[in-house]
């Protein structure tokens, strides 16, 4: 049987007649300020990607139904699927600007995998885009995120990336890379493992990871990847297993001293 991620609640207050009528202009502000700390709030509860949209609804039209009217540029009142276009046009931009705060490796990769996905592009593209951030291609070559070689670029597949890799040793550690194996933790060997990894990556990064599945399940939506965008929403769907778990794992190190020697 198919069956929603998510319940949902329906609220329904009686209008109070002292309700304002806005411009569009006045909505769609008052949607920039009330609309990102609502989003937040539903990525902390781990609200998978795939139901973030129909999510966002909720105080979206929040906004929307407290006034009497939503006024469009001809005087006419907004309909309420223009109103749900803005709602999803901020949500775009909310997971947009996320990017702002990952490292510039990982900002490469997303925009390249924005326009390329896994096929491979030229390199002069890609030094555009890498120059614009600040570093290099051979930069995001060497934190493990790409493959260059005779004027073309490409992300490795997940399936590609080392075998042995340990955050805690990779001197050259991104958001992306810890998003990627994490993912591939998960799907060849479980809950644990990824669990374990979780641990390894640490909590500062760990935030970014879940920020960057949320990025790119859009991405993919956009790109009708449907497989690839399965991959960020699963990881999402069980993020709060995976910290449960790796909360409870007392040292993921391998060579620790297990006595005191006197």
């Amino acid at each position: 049987m198919n069956a929603l991620a998510n319940s949902v609640v329906l609220v329904c207050r009686k209008k109070v007649a002292s309700a304002e009528t806005v411009s569009r202009a006045e909505f769609i502000r008052a949607l920039k300020r009330e609309l990102p700390p609502a989003i937040a709030k539903l990525q902390a509860a781990n609200i998978a990607p795939a139901d973030m949209p129909q999510s966002a609804i909720g105080p979206g039209m929040g906004v929307f139904s407290r006034y009497k009217a939503v006024l469009e540029s001809d005087d006419s009142p907004m309909s309420v699927k223009a109103a749900l276009q803005l709602i999803n046009r901020e949500l775009d931009e909310y997971l947009g600007g996320i990017q702002g705060e990952f490292d510039a490796d990982s900002r490469f990769a997303i925009t390249w995998f924005e326009q390329n996905g896994m096929a491979t592009g030229d390199y002069g593209t890609a030094n555009s885009i890498a120059q614009a951030r600040g570093i290099s291609v051979e930069s995001v070559k060497h934190a493990g995120i790409v493959e260059s070689s005779v004027g073309k670029v490409r992300i490795l597949k997940r399936d590609e990336l080392m075998p042995d890799w340990d955050p805690a040793t990779d001197t050259h550690l991104t958001v992306w890379e810890c998003c990627q194996y994490l993912i591939r933790a998960l799907e060849t060997a479980g809950e644990y493992d990824a669990a374990v990894l979780l641990k390894k990556i640490g909590p500062d990064k760990a935030d970014a990871v879940k920020d960057l599945a949320y990025c790119l399940y859009g991405i993919c939506e956009k790109r009708s990847d449907a497989k690839e965008a399965t991959s960020y929403n699963a990881l999402i769907a069980v993020w709060t297993e995976l910290t449960r778990q790796a909360a409870a794992i007392q040292d993921t190190r391998i060579n620790v001293q297990a006595s005191l020697d006197l």
